[in-house]
């Protein structure tokens, strides 16, 4: 590899700002501390910092040279609402939430590239640090560009980088077009007309309309969209009734739609409430269909991730870079900046948890897992590729 000396020389402040934002996780538009602590360090540095986009995002700005040239890199913040089962010495002090997906990770990679860029300006133009808040299903994203994220802070590309567990440590994986799905949830409300259970001709029960709009839906995907366009529509969650011997008034149905267009999404949602709403009459019953769209596909443009590759080899290496990974059907709300922003999102790998010091949980090192932990090696490399991202995008003349 090709690390930037002066950040491996960082790499152990990098490592004690991680572990303490580990130790202090802060959920989605809950960020005071861990914006505090940005804030504090990009101060420090010497910095301008703008806040109170998204609640408690934090932008810093480092300009240099006379171009109009400018690149946004964002990170992450936020925590998970969930209890972290290790108990090494960084662990959360904070029960029921926890850094199990990385964030903090991503913010001490960010403040890496921060120091270096503004210790050594070898660019020519505006780079914009985006710490984001929320992204757990907050939408953070989008909501610092409603704040004027863009328009404030104008920039001709916007990056991001998330780690991933389960690929070799330090390797990058990207790919352009769709890299994640959207994502959407549904709740369906069957409504018939509860009886008692030896009498089921004098009701109408919801539980087998829902039996039969549940297997339906499962054609949508089997047998209405193009087989070469991928879709999951998964239930998972049916309730109904409270007793042996009645048969409820209502039956419920919830779980999750993804997609990495949105054609086949519209025709989904359409899909989806039709068959239901239809299903539900032949039995006498009526339906409550509500369809709430959260993340949209995120879409990586072919320029910028032509470009980002280039900056990954010059730091990692062509043998450690796979640009034609197979895309997941998780989400991130990044995909708001791409459809305002040219630009791509990388994942990095993370390892297979073999960092894990005495004290980690007894289950895998996988995001949004109990025994979670960030790989504190990854800290010079993803920093070292925003350096490079940033000197090869802004070039000094």
């Amino acid at each position: 590899m090709k690390l930037v000396e002066p950040i491996i020389a960082f790499q152990s402040e990098l490592q004690q700002i991680r572990r303490d934002l580990h130790a202090h996780p802060e959920l989605c538009y809950e960020e005071q501390r861990t914006s505090d602590v940005v804030a504090a360090r990009l101060t420090e540095w010497g910095i301008p910092v703008v806040r109170g986009l998204g609640v408690t995002g934090v932008v810093g700005i480092i300009k240099n040279g006379s171009s109009a040239r400018a690149i946004g890199l964002r990170a992450d913040m936020d925590a998970l609402p969930m209890q972290e089962s290790n108990s090494f010495e960084h662990a959360s002090v904070h029960p029921g939430k926890m850094h199990a997906c990385g964030h903090d990770g991503h913010t001490a990679m960010l403040l890496g590239a921060a120091h270096h860029l503004a210790t050594h300006r070898h660019f020519d133009g505006t780079v914009y640090l985006i710490f984001q808040p929320a992204e757990e299903g907050g939408g953070g994203a989008r909501r610092m560009m409603e704040d004027g994220l863009f328009e404030q802070f104008p920039m001709d590309a916007v990056y991001g980088m998330h780690n991933w567990p389960g690929l070799e440590m330090g390797t990058f994986n990207i790919v352009a077009g769709p890299m994640m799905a959207s994502s959407n949830e549904f709740h369906v409300v069957v409504k018939g007309k509860g009886a008692h259970a030896a009498q089921p001709h004098k009701g109408v029960d919801p539980v087998m309309v829902a039996v039969h709009i549940a297997q339906s839906w499962q054609t949508i995907v089997s047998r209405e969209k193009n087989p070469l366009d991928t879709a999951v529509l998964s239930i998972t969650q049916i309730h109904a009734g409270s007793a042996t011997n009645v048969i409820p008034d209502e039956a419920v149905l919830i779980g999750t739609v993804r997609t990495f267009t949105t054609p086949v999404l519209d025709l989904i949602e359409q899909r989806m409430e039709e068959v239901a709403r239809h299903t539900a009459a032949a039995f006498n019953a009526d339906i409550d269909f509500t369809f709430k769209r959260n993340y949209p596909p995120l879409v990586n443009h072919a320029k910028e991730t032509a470009f980002a590759i280039e900056a990954m080899k010059a730091v990692a290496g062509p043998e450690r870079v796979d640009s034609n990974t197979a895309p997941t059907m998780g989400a991130e709300d990044f995909a708001y900046m791409l459809q305002a922003k040219p630009g791509c999102y990388v994942f990095i790998g993370n390892g297979e948890g073999s960092h894990r010091a005495g004290g980690h949980g007894l289950g895998p090192c996988q995001l949004h897992n109990a025994s979670y932990d960030f790989n504190d090696s990854l800290l010079p490399i993803g920093a070292s590729y925003w350096v490079r991202l940033a000197e090869m995008s802004l070039p000094l003349a």
